[in-house]
């Protein structure tokens, strides 16, 4: 039996979902968004659906979205408005979980709702919007789960090319009684990275992905570190000289991935190797997920 994959990406403009072959780049079909700068992205094949965040037009406006659509486009929804979130970035969940995990970068949070939007809740607070927003070590981005573990990893990006990047990791729930701003259970695991974006982690393989938008000659980057219960080792730069560096999307065998970048690039690299080839070049490209079907 042989596989088809099938890599889903953001488009910045026009903003909108498009579905790529990951063979050859050629693009399968899209889904408008309409409006806005879209940045994260899950699909749930049990569903056949897409969840995506949009940053909004206006950080000032807080006007950022949580969205969803069918696969073909149809059953546009917009799940979670209306000033709850400012600055959604990277996006994930599991398949058929009950969740939608996203970092909010101005907003400065973690949080999570329900897959219809309901039970909107805040996971952790770095900083008070608007006071907080011109300090962007506060800024939450890229986002991976790992259910296996109980864990959260995210990214602090840092004010962009000043090598003040973070990623850290918590338990996925919130202790009872506890304020999001002030947990007492958070690991920093990696300090100094040039600008950490969008992450990927695979608990069976032990490993953690990011992209980073920073200063070369570490910046502009795909990264990877081996993960265990004691925190982040042995980091290494998988491939150079990207384009301001955004999305990423991981097979489950960890062999192969996708990295997009603003520049409208996306690239499949051999992760054993760090060969990448180029499948398709679009409009400014952010977040990226891939699926795997049998035929």
């Amino acid at each position: 039996m042989t596989q088809r994959m099938t890599l889903y990406s953001l488009e910045i403009e026009p903003a909108r979902v498009t579905a790529l072959s990951t063979q050859d780049g050629r693009p399968m079909s899209h889904i408008n968004i309409g409006w806005g700068t879209p940045d994260g992205i899950w699909i749930d094949t049990t569903e056949g659906r897409v969840y995506w965040t949009n940053m909004g037009a206006d950080a000032s406006a807080a006007d950022g979205s949580i969205e969803t659509a069918l696969l073909d486009g149809s059953d546009h929804k917009v799940l979670v408005a209306n000033g709850l979130v400012v600055t959604p970035k990277q996006l994930t969940s599991t398949p058929g979980g009950e969740h939608l995990y996203w970092c909010d970068r101005e907003g400065m949070r973690i949080m999570r709702c329900r897959r219809d939007g309901s039970d909107v809740e805040v996971l952790l607070q770095t900083g008070t919007y608007p006071a907080d927003v011109k300090d962007a070590t506060r800024h939450c981005v890229g986002i991976a789960l790992d259910t296996q573990n109980g864990h959260i990893y995210w990214s602090q990006k840092g004010p962009p090319k000043a090598g003040r990047g973070r990623i850290f990791r918590m338990p996925l729930a919130l202790p009872a009684g506890t304020d999001p701003a002030n947990r007492n259970d958070i690991e920093l695991l990696a300090d100094r990275l040039p600008e950490p974006i969008d992450l990927h982690v695979s608990p069976t393989l032990g490993k953690l992905w990011w992209t980073d938008r920073g200063a070369p000659p570490d910046g502009n980057s795909l990264n990877v570190a081996r993960i265990d219960a004691h925190g982040l080792h042995d980091r290494q730069v998988i491939l150079r000289e990207l384009n301001e560096a955004i999305g990423l999307a991981v097979d489950a065998k960890g062999t192969l991935a996708f990295v997009s970048d603003l520049g409208g690039s996306i690239r499949e690299v051999i992760l054993e190797s760090g060969q990448a080839r180029l499948i398709t070049k679009q409009a400014a490209t952010t977040g990226l997920c891939l699926v795997v079907q049998d035929n």
